[in-house]
């Protein structure tokens, strides 16, 4: 049994200490957030203690902490953390600011136990498109079309700290798109505008966005990315070669439809991330297990998460210069 630490009882530490509650391999010893209702609240769901950073940094019988803090605190939380000699599960982005998190290659590069959150990559379905696309189902690799759209947007007040749609939200799709195109993307163009909420616009941000990937070799990746769909969380990925499509689809509530004189009608998409990726994040934190034990690598480590945070500053300034970056 490995000990973790769940630093952040709001919605994403919620799932994490959940998951690493009920893991066959793991022992939920402590929940560490200011906010002490929240962490009383998690730790008696899930038999944990309440405590504090440092306590958790200086308990030799902790093996693991999982960062679900705000993100202006994940890099100097996850710093701290490796340097006590802990095996961390860093929730996305690493930082806000790209300049920031590559100062840390020092520290958080090469072979350290460090997993970044970048969930989509556990997910099942995306990993068996990626599988059939390695193994040549559809010939060679030329265009990918991503598509995440959120059912509704999030409130003001989390948009003002997010540090907006490519880094909070088109984040995942980067990383996804560099883990499908088995190539780095040389080229970013993006648009974006202000849609769907006026008050995200006053924040500085934006809510809908197109942005197109290109890599040295020519392969072409879009990304469409809203806050706000009107029928659901949609979570696509199309994979087009030379010998045809590769399509992960939307999962839906369930697998009854009715067919009647006005034609099929399917049940809705699962509803928003915490339902549609729910089996991804339990396979998250099982590698997370595999990791500390010493039997797996970091799937996604250090140099992903400074690659898609680079997208993303790439991404922003496109928007702002109307220009293709180049990479």
């Amino acid at each position: 049994m490995f000990n973790v630490a769940v630093i952040g009882a709001g919605r994403i530490g919620r799932i994490h200490a959940k998951n690493a509650a009920g893991h066959s391999r793991l022992s939920l010893k402590a929940v560490v957030d200011p906010m002490g209702d929240s962490a009383a609240t998690l730790a008696a769901e899930t038999g944990a203690a309440v405590s504090t950073f440092d306590a958790v940094l200086s308990d030799p019988t902790i093996h693991g902490i999982v960062v679900a803090s705000p993100t202006d605190q994940h890099l100097d939380q996850t710093l701290r953390a490796i340097a006590a000699g802990k095996a961390v599960l860093c929730e996305k982005p690493i930082d806000q600011d790209l300049a920031t998190a590559k100062g840390a290659a020092g520290q958080l590069g090469g072979k350290k136990p460090l997993l970044l959150g970048f969930n989509r990559r556990f997910d099942r379905h995306f990993g068996a498109l990626k599988k059939q696309l390695d193994a040549g189902r559809v010939g060679k690799l030329e265009s990918l079309l991503i598509v995440s759209h959120d059912p509704a947007p999030p409130p003001v007040s989390y948009v003002k700290v997010s540090g907006g749609l490519f880094k909070d939200m088109a984040i995942h799709d980067f990383d996804m798109a560099r883990f499908l195109l088995g190539e780095e993307p040389v080229e970013v163009f993006a648009s974006a505008s202000c849609l769907v909420d006026p008050g995200i616009g006053a924040a500085g941000d934006v809510d809908t966005a197109k942005t197109v990937l290109k890599t040295a070799s020519g392969k072409i990746c879009v990304i469409s990315n809203s806050r706000r769909s009107g029928y659901g969380y949609d979570q696509r990925v199309e994979a087009y070669g030379a010998n045809g499509l590769l399509k992960a689809d939307n999962v839906l509530e369930s697998t009854v439809a009715h067919w009647g004189a006005d034609g099929p009608e399917l049940d809705a998409f699962q509803n928003f991330f915490l339902d549609r990726y729910a089996e991804a994040y339990r396979a998250e934190v099982d590698h997370f297990a595999a990791v500390m034990a010493g039997e797996a690598t970091p799937l996604v480590g250090f140099d992903d998460a400074v690659k898609a945070l680079e997208l993303a500053e790439a991404a922003a300034l496109s928007v702002k210069t109307g220009q293709v970056v180049k990479l």
